[in-house]
């Protein structure tokens, strides 16, 4: 009688519940909330919350008690968003999404008109502490994220696991391996894209249609049911709502985007001389060099070695006057010595280390010999590992590397710590508990990172930090950039790369590398200048290997390919503003900067040509390996709709037909139509040549050549026009290391172009900020001009240069601050 007096008062409530419901004895009994819904059945209690329009909280109670609500991944202030919802007779409405609850309790998230985004197969299922989440997995859906795991970079098909694992060796089929980011995105269904992030750091599953086609699942041994869906309709819109759930990166600091060269190790402070006097001699442009474990004293991390770096404050101020920094790695294991260090001692004192079961402080081998673990779960743990930075930051070292942070373990079958191990947890909004390492491994590496992250912060309050991680969670971008581990030296890790950065950036990670060369082995020469000129194109762009291998410095196979890799070096160099400007844009929208075609352009998750090796670089620029990078056969590039350049020539490419109406011929020629199904193009590999495509409608700033980052590049800022449709570009500067930019001390501008009946104009808006910017004058070089060119900038005739060769029209301006326009006009 009570239930049922319940089902009346909630059917009341919500106008209604359908017949088929009341007449069951395990209908769900709904109860309405301004922002939501909980569900109750006879096993389980379901709270939906709409955090925003989009943004929907899933948490399930095993017990009919909600756990604890706290996350490491999503910020308390995030969790609790909420937006008015409207009640249905069967859940809710937001003013984007419908939520449905089935006669069994299953969800399904739907758009307005009723298109199926994503439904339960089946509830919830239980067993245990255990449970399985299972969705219907239509056939047109492909997935993508989950940090950098291997196995292609559409999900589809694949089983998963996350638990972060010291993977050196791995292969492309591997899994686990060094990150879990529980966080995926579905595209190609009826109902528009969508993410998941499970916010579970136990050692949690997914499967996408690997045990059942029909069924997506993913589940975990324990630990909450607590998961987010994130409605599109696009790959970009989830992306960025992701972003805004578990946080944008900080914007790096601009030498990070220059070419850093590494190895494990560089041995003696003479060796690191010697490696700079060699870059600047060759003219490659650099901007940092990388110090492995051999600059410490015995491996102990916070020291370094009395013989081989006597003086390391010493050598950073000599790298310093030729424009490169040192990065040094500052591994979590502090040496267990009882005597002489420091780090230990300390730490020993403010009881900062992990313990075992009988409360014992827990040892094992690492590099250092028997090593301790800080408590980064405890704000006290996180002080203590911090503070240890102040020498290394006084010395001036620019950024840190946080490696074997999974945690990795020597002499044991797990490679890491046993999972009885105990941590203490004291920080953000979790209760003060105790719990073991089944809890805390997967978040120990991103914990380790925000310790970091904060220090450096704490020690130099208006710099920004630099800090390199190989493990992590979700929301570890707001701490660090990654890269994603012990590679090897092979053509098919070189394709795998490609796919897991691709990955990384939609699972909110944008900035974020593979170790050029390969780490493990030894590339040919040939493999060697194709991954240049690959990672030339990446986010964070570090050549670096282990010891023992051949050397794999840009010089090592002679002058030919030694031009290779310098010219795309050098090139980097040149896209530093576009670069630079895309990070901007990743720190205020969480944008990737690297991304899959698919990702501005949906339509070429279907396209024909083999796509598997295509990136772009923001939305401007297509680059397009050979798919079989080994291979010397001839492959298609399926360029999206709208129109394309090649980036090297200047020239329009693909089968465009030209708009030849209007009065001035010349001048409409200048922009292509619009290609419904776009353009193929066939490419020849060429070592030489990597095949880089602009899009029609792109304003590509880029800068004369400099030797790093602290160079001041000498003459004007360049913009090259590519005139199409939604015609745009964006110029963004700061002093490119401090945290002014937070305060307005920065610049942004947009600059936009538009076809006309006489012929093109250029129009900058208004330049938002107070930073002065290194350029004062502007050279624009427009392209797919035919024909003379009379050019008026403010309505003053500017003198410009035709070259009918190249089928550009070339002019420099005073850089505008306000609101300027510049007219051509074709003659």
């Amino acid at each position: 009688m009570k239930r049922l007096a319940l089902l009346l008062a909630v059917s009341t409530c919500l106008g209604g519940i359908p017949a088929a419901y009341a007449q069951q004895s395990t209908a769900p009994v709904l109860t309405p909330h301004s922002d939501g819904v909980e569900i109750r059945t006879a096993t389980t209690a379901t709270r939906l919350t709409a955090l925003t329009d989009g943004l929907i909280r899933v948490r399930i109670a095993k017990d009919g008690k909600y756990p604890e609500d706290a996350s490491w991944a999503v910020p308390a202030a995030v969790r609790r968003q909420a937006v008015k919802v409207t009640a249905t007779p069967d859940g809710f409405t937001t003013a984007s999404v419908r939520v449905r609850v089935g006669t069994t309790g299953g969800v399904s998230f739907e758009t307005l008109d009723g298109k199926v985004i994503s439904a339960d197969a089946a509830p919830a299922k239980l067993d245990g502490t255990a449970f399985t989440i299972a969705k219907t997995l239509p056939v047109s859906e492909h997935f993508f994220g989950l940090g950098d795991k291997t196995q292609g970079l559409d999900r589809r098909g694949h089983a998963f696991v996350d638990w972060n694992t010291d993977a050196f060796g791995f292969t492309s089929a591997d899994d686990p391996i060094y990150k879990s980011i529980p966080f995926f995105i579905a595209t190609g269904g009826a109902g528009g894209s969508y993410g998941v992030l499970l916010d579970n750091t136990y050692r949690t599953w997914f499967d996408f249609g690997h045990r059942d086609a029909d069924t997506l699942q993913f589940g975990g041994p324990d630990g909450p049911i607590n998961y987010y869906f994130i409605a599109g309709p696009s790959v970009a819109e989830v992306t960025r709502r992701y972003a805004d759930l578990t946080g944008r990166p900080p914007l790096a600091p601009k030498w990070a985007f220059g070419y850093q060269q590494s190895r494990y190790s560089y041995m003696s402070a003479d060796e690191v001389r010697g490696i700079a006097a060699r870059l600047r001699a060759d003219r490659i442009p650099t901007d940092v060099i990388w110090l492995d474990i051999d600059y410490q004293d015995r491996n102990r991390p916070f020291t370094s070695n009395p013989k081989t770096f006597p003086d390391l404050p010493g050598l950073v101020r000599e790298m310093g006057k030729t424009g490169i920094k040192l990065v040094a790695i500052t591994d979590l294991h502090i040496a267990k010595v009882d005597e002489g260090y420091a780090p230990y001692q300390s730490g020993l004192a403010q009881d900062a280390f992990v313990k075992n079961p009988d409360g014992s402080t827990y040892v094992a081998p690492v590099w250092p010999g028997p090593s301790v673990f800080p408590e980064f779960t405890q704000k006290a743990g996180r002080d203590y590992w911090g503070g240890l930075f102040n020498g290394f930051v006084d010395s001036g070292i620019a950024g840190f590397w946080n490696d074997m942070n999974e945690p990795a373990i020597f002499a044991t079958p797990t490679k890491t710590m046993p999972l009885d191990t105990r941590h203490r947890i004291a920080s953000d909004d979790f209760a003060p508990r105790v719990t073991d390492h089944r809890e805390i491994h997967n978040v120990y590496g991103m914990e380790n990172t925000r310790a970091t992250y904060d220090g450096l912060l704490k020690l130099r309050p208006d710099e920004r930090p630099f800090v390199m991680t190989r493990a992590s969670y979700a929301g570890g971008q707001r701490y660090a950039v990654t890269w994603t581990g012990d590679n090897s030296a092979t053509w098919d890790h070189l394709k795998l790369s490609i796919h897991q950065i691709l990955n990384l950036g939609l699972s909110g990670f944008a900035y974020s590398a593979a170790d050029v060369s390969g780490f493990a082995g030894g590339p040919s020469a040939d493999l060697l200048t194709r991954w240049f000129e690959i990672g030339a194109f990446t986010p964070v762009f570090r050549d670096h290997s282990a010891t023992g291998t051949p050397r794999v410095e840009p010089w090592v196979d002679g002058p030919d390919h030694l031009a290779i890799r310098r010219r795309f070096v050098e090139e980097r160099y040149r896209l530093m503003p576009y670069l630079y400007a895309l990070a901007d844009q990743n720190s205020r929208l969480g944008d990737p900067i690297m991304r899959p075609v698919f990702y501005d352009y949906p339509s070429a998750l279907n396209a024909s040509c083999n796509q598997s090796m295509v990136f772009t670089l923001g939305k401007a620029l297509l680059i397009a390996p050979p798919p079989n990078p080994e291979s010397p056969q001839t492959y298609d590039v399926c360029l999206p709709a709208g129109g394309w350049f090649d980036y090297w020539s200047g020239q329009r490419v693909g089968t465009a037909e030209l708009d030849s109406e209007g009065p001035i011929q010349s001048a409409t020629q200048a922009v292509p139509t619009a290609h419904t199904r776009g353009d193929k193009v066939i490419e020849t590999p060429r070592l030489e040549r990597l095949p880089v495509f602009v899009r029609a409608g792109t304003i590509l700033p880029r800068q004369p050549l400099v030797q790093s980052t602290a160079e001041t590049p000498s003459g004007p800022l360049r913009l090259d026009v590519y005139p199409g449709d939604d015609c745009a570009g964006t110029l963004y500067e700061d002093d490119g290391h401090s945290l002014g930019y937070a305060r307005r001390a920065s610049l942004r501008q947009t600059v936009r172009c538009a076809a006309n009946p006489h012929g093109l104009s250029i129009d900058f808006d208004p330049r938002a900020g107070h930073f002065t910017p290194w350029w004062s004058k502007i050279t624009v070089t427009v392209h797919g001009w035919s024909g003379g060119a009379d050019v008026e900038h403010d309505g003053r005739p500017t003198d410009a240069i035709v070259d009918s060769a190249a089928k550009t029209v070339s002019f420099t301006i005073p850089a505008p601050k306000h609101a300027s326009r510049i007219a051509l006009s074709a003659r």
